[in-house]
């Protein structure tokens, strides 16, 4: 075995052939040898061999971990400290942006400009969150008499991560960042599809100066690593972005042990077309808004209501512009959309097309996989519209999770409201128009965590990010995430010249 702090001046090439875990500091491979391989999305061709995490290294992951928070210096340096290791992170980052870019699209067979403003999100969360530890504190309150209260912010303990295979680099930043900022120390479960990216950063982080077992990578099973962290009784908090099933089940297990839990879950957001709209502002914006990451958002603005006034100039501007988005070469900057992350996410997305049109809907273009030259073995979609749809069907209920958008018509903001709303989700949406009070009213009105205007942007570091009904709950990438890797301590003391003596005896 090979400590990373032994390698911190000669950090390993960022694309290699074999990916091992990271626990307590060092790079291992898995107690029973086992491995898998990887693969581009794109090309099918492997990328990698990756050490899978059985439940004995969760274990010794959990076990460094508790160690490292429990006896470790980590929680206990001061907060300037930890902040400039955050900015150290950020800036090793930075040297190597492009290496991680390339490994990014290497393991998601997303387009480059995504990954490229992924990867720099993920440096500017952890800029972000060196910035906010800094007066993120406890309070002074008031109290009656001789009395006085203070509040102390405490770190939460041992925080398991679980990150999807969506934004593996960006993801792992949102939960890294805030938990380490205060001082708790991590286990990071990255999605089995795509963990490279997850593990360099653990490699980053340990090199930039925290302290071994602050920082556990290990890739492996949801099932078998994912459900031990959850009910591990050493594990104090858990943080989660996935699907609405997977997040219901972890929050019973969790629930066992009475575990802190956030939750970032599915979404099925509504994008709203106001006949005042700018028109092909609008186009552009839902145009991203859907057919950005291929789709695989949780916030995708995948229903979008039109309003009837303005419908055929939109369609017609909406899906000349959608054939015109280019598949193809990730790294080819001029491609529009990535790869669909597996075949089984392929079947998913084509079951959904095919069930729409089952059900009376219209495919207005695309609706298949697409045939790239160059690229026969990988997972391409064409970018797909159905219109002719209603909320009886199931591709209009639930989360495609790939480049499909259903459109409706409305006639009225009332019923534009109504439509948004009608869904268990509400993770994101969009409102489109150059009314400020409609926006205003409308908005206030709207079940989601995110609200768009005249803006197709949902996530900068500093903006709360999370969702309302079976969306999740609990809000990541702002300051307020902060307080959920934290404990709130009140003291109360008397400061009073007479001695206390409430039973006068």
């Amino acid at each position: 075995m090979t400590t990373v702090k032994e390698q911190k001046f000669e950090a390993m090439a960022v694309k290699r052939e074999t990916y091992q875990l990271i626990i307590n500091g060092v790079r291992q491979d898995s107690t029973n040898g086992e491995t898998y391989k990887v693969f581009n999305p794109a090309t099918g061709e492997e990328v990698a061999t990756v050490a899978k995490a059985s439940k004995e290294d969760a274990e010794l992951a959990v076990q460094a971990a508790r160690n490292a928070f429990d006896f470790g210096k980590w929680r206990h340096f001061p907060v300037n400290k930890r902040s400039r290791t955050l900015n150290k992170i950020a800036s090793i980052m930075r040297s190597r942006f492009n290496e991680l870019v390339e490994l990014e699209i290497l393991d998601t067979g997303k387009s480059l400009a995504a990954a490229q403003g992924q990867v720099m999100q993920a440096i500017e969360d952890f800029e972000f969150y060196a910035g906010a530890i800094v007066s993120h504190r406890g309070a002074v309150n008031s109290m009656p008499g001789a009395f006085q209260n203070i509040t102390e912010k405490e770190p939460v303990g041992v925080c398991a991560q679980i990150i999807p295979w969506n934004y593996p680099m960006m993801m792992a930043a949102w939960k890294i960042a805030p938990a380490i900022a205060v001082g708790c120390s991590v286990v990071v479960k990255p999605a089995s599809l795509t963990p490279l990216t997850a593990i360099v950063l653990g490699e980053i982080c340990i090199e930039a100066g925290v302290p071994e077992g602050v920082v556990n990578v290990i890739p492996g099973s949801g099932s078998v690593v994912g459900n031990y962290l959850v009910e591990h009784e050493k594990v104090d908090k858990v943080a989660f972005t996935g699907s609405t099933p997977i997040g219901k089940d972890i929050m019973a297990r969790a629930s066992q042990t009475l575990k802190r839990v956030t939750l970032e879950l599915g979404g099925k957001s509504p994008s709203i077309v106001f006949e005042d709209a700018d028109v092909d502002a609008a186009v552009a914006g839902s145009l991203f808004g859907i057919f950005y990451n291929t789709g695989q958002s949780c916030e995708a603005r995948s229903r979008l209501y039109v309003h009837e006034d303005v419908y055929d100039e939109f369609m017609e501007k909406f899906v000349a512009k959608t054939k015109q988005l280019k598949l193809g070469n990730p790294f080819d900057k001029e491609t529009h959309v990535g790869a669909v992350i597996s075949q089984d996410q392929m079947d998913v997305i084509d079951g959904y097309v095919k069930s729409a049109v089952e059900d009376g809907a219209q495919v207005l273009t695309g609706g298949k996989a697409a045939n790239l030259e160059g690229y026969e073995n990988g997972y391409w979609y064409e970018p797909t519209i159905i219109a002719e749809t209603d909320h009886g069907m199931k591709a209009v209920k639930e989360e495609i999770f790939g480049p499909v958008v259903v459109v409706m018509k409305f006639k009225d903001e009332k019923e534009a409201v109504k439509l948004a709303n009608d869904s268990e989700y509400g993770l994101g949406s969009a409102i489109w128009t150059k009314d400020y009070g409609r926006a205003t009213r409308v908005s206030k009105l709207i079940q989601a965590g995110i609200v768009m205007i005249n803006c197709p942007f949902s996530a900068f570091p500093g903006t709360p990010f999370g969702g309302y009904k079976q969306s999740g709950f609990g809000r990541e990438l702002c300051i307020e995430t902060l307080d959920l890797y934290t404990e709130t301590k009140s003291i109360v003391s008397y400061y009073g010249s007479r001695p206390l003596n409430p039973f006068n005896v």
